[in-house]
């Protein structure tokens, strides 16, 4: 169930592991992209971290729209809208469920239709989509992340900035999907999943 105490708790770890590794975002981006992945998330986090402060006893469907337009505020890029779509429609969802798989696979619909990627477009749907369905099937965990992350890096980019490189793009990682694994990641940590 995600209720306001784990999504705070859960945005708090997202923003240092975004703080961490800011720096490797904007790496990984740099040759397929603009180079800014990692500052543009750095802004997002500071921005999440900035308006749940202000939140007086939220609900959660408030936390998630907090999360979400403070995202899209402050992340340039695609990055900014499809990361707050996303928790944009985990907030219009809440009310019917708090299973964090039903959420996410809002938050994935939400994504796909907002950005017009697919599986195998070298994408955070690539990350986003296995891991909505292993936290279905119960074989949602860490290594199941780090095997979607690590699958992108073979794919030749179809959306996006990557997608002018074409065959080029392939051998590096998407920087948008290590960024979902770390969200991810830190939702487990966060106890998301028991």
């Amino acid at each position: 169930m995600l209720t306001v105490e784990l999504t705070k708790k859960w945005m708090e770890l997202f923003y240092a592991q975004i703080d961490q590794e800011k720096a490797y975002l904007s790496e990984l981006d740099t040759p397929i992209g603009d180079g800014d992945h990692g500052n543009n998330m750095k802004r997002g986090v500071d921005g999440v971290k900035d308006s749940l402060a202000k939140l007086k006893d939220p609900t959660l469907k408030e936390t998630l729209r907090t999360i979400a337009m403070a995202l899209i505020s402050k992340v340039g890029g695609a990055s900014g809208p499809l990361y707050g779509t996303a928790f944009l429609e985990m907030a219009k969802k809440c009310d019917e469920s708090q299973e964090p798989a039903i959420l996410f696979a809002a938050a994935l619909e939400g994504i796909k239709k907002r950005g017009g990627a697919k599986e195998g477009d070298k994408t955070m749907v690539d990350v986003w989509a296995p891991t909505v369905k292993a936290l279905t099937d119960g074989s949602f965990g860490t290594e199941q992340i780090k095997q979607a992350v690590a699958s992108t890096k073979e794919m030749i980019a179809r959306k996006g900035r990557a997608s002018y490189l074409g065959e080029r793009s392939v051998g590096h990682l998407d920087p948008g999907a290590m960024s979902s694994g770390y969200l991810f990641e830190t939702f487990i940590a966060a106890g998301g999943v028991k």
